[in-house]
C-alpha cells in the first residue's frame, strides 16, 4: 500500500520515459526520470517519500524530507500569502502551512517549529499547534538544564515549551518575567517532573545561586542611575521590579537583605544606596 507522507521501500514495476513506476499493478506511483537511481530494472526496489505534485497527484522522490507524518522538525517560512504560507522542509515543493494553523504572524525567514499531518482533503500540510505531538521525558530529573522553544502562550497559564524540540514543558506564569514570543528558545532548569512526564520549567537557578546573581544585577543597575535606587525595598511596586530587574518582589527583597547583609548597601527612608 502506497502511503503518503510516509518514507516506503517500493519495487519498480514498469519503466517509461519520464521515469519509473513503483508499486504494484493495482497501485503505483511515479518516480520522476531525474531521481531514477542509474541502472534501475524491473524488480528492483527503491526508498522514496511519498507527497503530492503541484497537480495534486501522488509522486515519489528520493529526496529526504526534514520530517514525515506525525513527526516535527524546525522549518524556514519561505513564502507567506492571504490563505496561509509555504516552509522549506527539503523538497522541490514547498510544505503548506494553513492560515487556520498558524498561532501568529509569521514573515519569510522566520522558523518554528511545526508537525506534518494529512488534512480533510487527503493532502499534506503542517501544523504549529504542536503539543500533542509531543512526548514524556524520561531522561531528564529535578534540576536538570534544559533548552526549549515557545510553541504557545496561554496568559492564564503560562508559556508551553518543547523541550529539545520534542518533549513537553511548562513556563507557569509567575516565571514569566519577560516578553516571550512563540518559536524564542529559553534557557532554564527542570524545577519538577510531573507523574505524566510532563516538565516544568524555571528560567532561574536554585534560591541561593539565584540570589547571588539578582544581588549583581540590583548593584549593576544602582552603578548605571548614579549609586542609588529611587525607592525602598516596602516602596517599590512589583511592576517597577519586574520592568527594572526582571524579577518577582520576593526575589528582589531577598537580593536586597543579602547585600544589606553584606553591608554593600543602605537602605534609607526613599531610596537604596550604594556603600562607598
Amino acid at each position: 500500500m502506497i502511503k503518503l507522507g510516509e518514507v516506503q521501500t517500493l519495487e519498480v514495476v514498469k519503466i517509461v520515459d519520464f521515469g519509473v513506476y513503483l508499486g504494484s499493478e493495482d497501485e503505483k506511483v511515479l518516480l520522476p526520470k531525474k531521481q531514477v537511481p542509474e541502472g534501475s530494472k524491473v524488480g528492483d526496489s527503491i526508498e522514496v517519500f511519498i507527497y503530492k505534485d503541484s497537480s495534486d497527484r501522488l509522486i515519489a522522490t528520493v529526496r529526504a524530507p526534514k520530517l514525515t507524518v506525525g513527526q516535527m522538525a524546525v522549518l524556514k517560512v519561505n513564502q507567506v500569502t492571504r490563505i496561509g504560507a509555504f516552509l522549506d522542509w527539503g523538497l522541490e515543493k514547498d510544505l503548506f502551512l494553513p492560515f487556520k494553523e498558524q498561532l501568529c504572524d509569521l514573515k519569510p525567514g522566520d522558523e518554528y517549529l511545526v508537525a506534518l499531518y494529512v488534512d480533510k482533503s487527503d493532502r499534506l500540510a503542517a501544523t504549529m499547534r504542536v503539543y500533542n505531538y509531543l512526548t514524556e521525558a524520561k531522561t531528564y530529573v529535578k534540576d536538570s538544564a534544559v533548552t526549549a522553544r515557545v510553541i504557545q502562550i496561554n496568559p492564564e497559564m503560562g508559556v508551553y515549551l518543547a523541550i529539545d524540540d520534542k518533549y513537553f514543558g511548562m513556563l507557569g506564569k509567575n516565571e514569566v518575567y519577560s516578553n516571550l514570543k512563540l518559536g524564542d528558545i529559553v534557557y532554564g532548569r527542570v524545577s519538577k517532573v510531573r507523574e505524566d512526564g510532563k516538565l516544568d520549567v524555571s528560567l532561574k537557578q536554585k534560591a541561593y545561586i539565584q540570589m547571588d546573581e539578582d544581588s549583581e544585577i540590583i548593584i549593576k543597575k544602582m552603578q548605571s542611575l548614579g549609586g542609588a535606587l529611587p525607592y525602598t525595598d516596602k516602596s517599590v511596586k512589583p511592576e517597577t521590579i519586574r520592568k527594572d530587574f526582571d524579577m518577582s518582589k520576593n526575589e528582589f527583597k531577598r537580593a536586597i537583605g543579602k547585600l544589606l547583609k553584606e553591608k554593600r548597601i543602605t537602605i534609607e527612608s526613599d531610596s537604596i544606596k550604594i556603600v562607598l
